[in-house]
């Protein structure tokens, strides 16, 4: 399993009894990531055993409360258990104030480093990287300034072809960190065994788009093209597309006819509005022009 992906909520607007708003719990290539942080989100990953601790890295598409109201709690409760290690936020500018404002009137201050990276350029851009995963920016067209994330696995190295490796026996196994690392082997007899001999092409890297709130845009279809999983809202039907334009939301026939332009392999749909009171609908409507469509439910996991 490469990547995991676990709908912590998936409601628009205010949370409900059985609906909690935006949140998602993304494992990739052994990376933790936080997606978006409506009120409950702690309460939720306690309830699905999400790896709390484990999360260095957050990212919040956008300064509407149902998609950021529960991130004070969580720094909060972080500090109550002694975290140590560094906490990286990305957001929109204006993040940093409103977190560092509520924690000094609450005197709640973190004894952990938590470091802002605040967002601004309407352009797509690599937010963050290391030797495993990169993150890039979706730009998106909300009524406040929004951002999806684009995360993608790292290529990995070329697995070794131990049968074709033992044709030569004069290759030993501290050659094979070489052979990993792509490099040709020489033999006495002065032969070159070409590297691809010795290797076995590795998995092809897994990738995850979110789209958090937006308008039917297709000028992201060339960032999230050929995706293996794609997040796209879908707070209504095509019975409200007027209303979803006024509110700068997405129906679940724009959010199809977006996974079909893009060739993306698997569509999550959700950001429901509370006005409908059976989901299947939104799959029903999405599945008339994209077959593989998947309905985010709290607590639903979804791996690749």
């Amino acid at each position: 399993m490469n990547l995991e992906l676990t709908i912590l909520g998936c409601h628009s607007a205010t949370p409900r009894v059985n609906s909690h708003p935006t949140a998602q719990y993304l494992e990739i290539n052994n990376r933790h990531f936080l997606i978006d942080c409506g009120e409950g989100t702690q309460r939720q990953m306690r309830k699905y055993k999400v790896g709390f601790s484990k999360i260095n890295h957050i990212f919040i598409s956008h300064l509407h409360g149902d998609h950021f109201f529960g991130l004070i709690g969580l720094i909060s409760t972080y500090g109550i258990l002694n975290r140590e290690r560094e906490l990286h936020i990305y957001g929109p500018k204006g993040i940093k104030e409103l977190t560092l404002l509520q924690l000094k009137l609450s005197q709640s201050h973190a004894k952990y480093p938590i470091i802002f990276h605040e967002l601004t350029s309407k352009k797509s851009e690599l937010i963050f990287e290391d030797k495993m995963v990169s993150v890039s920016t979706i730009p998106l067209s909300h009524r406040v300034y929004t951002n999806g994330f684009l995360f993608k696995e790292k290529e990995k190295a070329r697995k070794l072809h131990i049968e074709n490796i033992q044709q030569y026996p004069e290759i030993e196994t501290c050659d094979y960190h070489h052979i990993k690392a792509g490099k040709d082997i020489t033999l006495t007899n002065g032969e070159v065994i070409k590297n691809k001999e010795l290797t076995l092409a590795p998995a092809q890297p897994k990738s995850y788009a979110f789209c958090s709130d937006t308008v039917y845009k297709e000028d992201i279809i060339p960032i999230i093209k050929n995706v293996d999983l794609l997040y796209h809202e879908t707070t209504f039907l095509s019975d409200n597309e007027s209303l979803a334009k006024k509110t700068k939301h997405a129906t679940a026939k724009q959010a199809a006819q977006i996974a079909l332009k893009a060739n993306v392999k698997q569509l999550v749909i959700g950001h429901y509005s509370s006005r409908y009171k059976d989901i299947q609908l939104f799959k029903k409507e999405a599945q008339e022009i994209f077959s593989q469509v998947i309905l985010a439910d709290a607590g639903k996991k979804i791996s690749i």
